[in-house]
């Protein structure tokens, strides 16, 4: 295994890497390889003469050739592939492309594409990544992590497959976004890529569907449950604290119940965080925050209602209730300000079966389907986080449009095909009066003569901010109030509503600023709190930009034996 260590000096900047690779196992692990790039003088160094073409590459040449190849690939799927498969080949030469072109290509290596990726993972697989962590093996725990290829690592995102986007159960499959996920901190936080790890754990699987395929990859078992399960994550869990104490772990689309106990069961062990329920909250609570600067009503005085009360609806709902305790309510009052509706109808205390996070937000009423419920309510705001597309009809957005002057409309779920309402019908439904966001991309669209922008409510406007700041700051834990810090920050970050057609949210343009400037809010929250490891002389600003990685070929230096 190539290994490889990177120079650093005091102020976070690398320097250059050491490493061990020589000839073909050099052109063969992505994190080292150039390809033409490489130098005459590191061609006679590392035994590479006469493995590569005679002509010497700058990256930019490089990134020419590669974008010629993807625009020829024939449909979202194909591109996705080829993309990774430049990232299996020069992870580099990829990040240096996917920079280039951000707005065009993260659909295609994140949602919504990502998620035609995962269904098809076993069928697909190619190269290995990060480690995979199966109940059978759970007594070796600690000599896999050992087997990473990075020996220092910041961030782990983790998954158990349980709960991928909209489309459920995918086994191992959860692997694809756990490695996406640290491609967008990358891209979009400055993460540095030699320094992630993403991690499987397989615990089986409920779809039947994968358990009879003869070409799935993962453990054939139905997935675990109960105290079972419990005891392979406090394994995996507690084999992290062992091996990298101070990592920073994500948690990445596991099943509802799991996901929020998960949670609660480690953020005070350690520096912890869960994209589904906090980082979907947390932007969408942005989102919120800057449509009420429009419509000047404050968020305590919202009627919320939520469609699709799982993990990332019960998650949305927790944040948009702490903020509006944040405006001077109780919990008792702001919990009165929110109707979550589930496929059998209004969560109300007399159902059964109700999870413990929906028992919070259950009402004393009688049974409700979703229409009765927008007829009842009359809703400000609602959101869609049900999986169920085309489920925001035209009866249910003229209805609510009805009451309120500017209705806010957030349909989230994706996939695209699973989104409960598209934006050219939500504007043809209220006559343009809409303020809307969206969970899967749509551009711009046109009513009335006018160009409406559609923000997209994606996570990677915010995890990847938070995560540098948790890293630069060394965060021994990630509390509410830096959540609530990088909220504000985002939401602040957006541009001028009139002039921007309405956009909630800011455009992935200017990620990186955006990135930076979540990042140092978030750190410095962490110092006044208590929270951050790192010296309090420390300049975070100029911490996160020294930290903050962009793609460029570094100078190597070979550090072992030659044989």
């Amino acid at each position: 295994m190539s290994k490889f260590k990177q120079i650093i000096d005091e102020e976070g900047k690398i320097l250059y890497i050491e490493i061990n690779a020589l000839g073909q196992s050099l052109l063969t692990t992505p994190k080292l390889n150039k390809g033409s790039a490489f130098s005459e003088e590191e061609r006679r160094t590392f035994r590479l003469q006469g493995k590569l073409p005679y002509a010497i590459e700058t990256l930019e040449q490089q990134v020419t050739r590669i974008y010629q190849q993807f625009l020829r690939k024939e449909n979202d799927l194909q591109k996705h592939v080829y993309l990774r498969s430049v990232h299996d080949t020069n992870e580099t030469l990829f990040y240096k492309l996917v920079n280039q072109h951000l707005k065009e290509m993260l659909p295609i290596i994140y949602t919504p594409t990502i998620g035609k990726a995962v269904e098809q993972f076993s069928h697909e697989f190619r190269r290995p990544r990060g480690l995979y962590i199966a109940y059978p093996d759970r007594e070796y725990i600690d000599e896999i992590i050992e087997n990473r290829l990075n020996p220092k690592v910041d961030t782990i995102v983790m998954t158990d497959g349980e709960g991928v986007l909209g489309i459920g159960d995918q086994g191992i499959g959860g692997m694809d976004i756990c490695i996406a996920k640290l491609i967008v901190y990358v891209l979009c936080g400055g993460a540095n890529p030699h320094r992630l790890l993403p991690i499987q754990i397989d615990v089986g699987t409920n779809n039947e569907k994968l358990l009879n395929d003869p070409m799935y990859l993962g453990w054939r078992h139905p997935r675990l449950a109960g105290p079972e399960y419990d005891a392979m994550i406090d394994r995996v869990v507690s084999a992290i604290q062992r091996k990298i104490p101070h990592v920073y772990l994500h948690w990445e689309d596991f099943g509802r119940d799991n996901s929020r106990r998960n949670l609660q069961r480690y953020q005070d062990r350690l520096c912890t965080f869960n994209d589904d329920m906090q980082g979907t909250g947390v932007v969408t609570l942005a989102a919120l925050l800057t449509a009420i600067k429009y419509t000047k009503v404050f968020l305590s005085e919202q009627r919320i209602v939520i469609f699709g009360a799982g993990t990332a609806g019960t998650g949305i709902a927790d944040q948009l209730c702490a903020g509006m305790m944040r405006e001077g309510l109780s919990k008792e009052q702001a919990l009165l300000r929110f109707w979550l509706v589930d496929r059998q109808g209004l969560l109300i205390n007399d159902m059964p079966d109700l999870t413990e996070f929906q028992k919070l937000y259950a009402r004393s009423m009688s049974a409700m389907d979703f229409e009765s419920v927008i007829n009842e309510v009359k809703p400000t705001v609602l959101i869609g986080s049900s999986g169920q597309g085309g489920a925001f009809t035209e009866t249910i957005v003229k209805t609510m449009a009805k009451h309120v002057e500017r209705p806010i409309i957030f349909p989230l779920s994706n996939p695209t095909e699973r989104v409960e309402a598209r934006p050219l019908d939500l504007l043809r439904w209220t006559n343009g009066r809409v303020l809307m966001a969206t969970g899967s991309p749509f551009g711009s669209v046109k009513f009335e003569g006018k160009t409406h922008c559609v923000s997209q409510c994606n996570n990677a406007l915010i995890y990847p901010g938070i995560g540098l700041g948790v890293n630069v700051a060394k965060a021994k834990r990630l509390s509410d109030t830096m959540l609530w810090e990088a909220c504000k920050a985002l939401s602040s970050y957006s541009s001028d509503l009139e002039s921007s057609s309405n956009a909630l949210l800011p455009d992935f343009d200017k990620i990186h600023q955006l990135s930076q400037h979540i990042g140092l809010v978030v750190a410095e929250q962490a110092r006044k709190e208590g929270l951050s490891q790192v010296i309090n002389t420390i300049d975070f600003a100029q911490r996160i930009k020294n930290q903050f990685w962009l793609p460029h070929y570094y100078n190597y230096r070979f550090h072992g034996e030659r044989h």
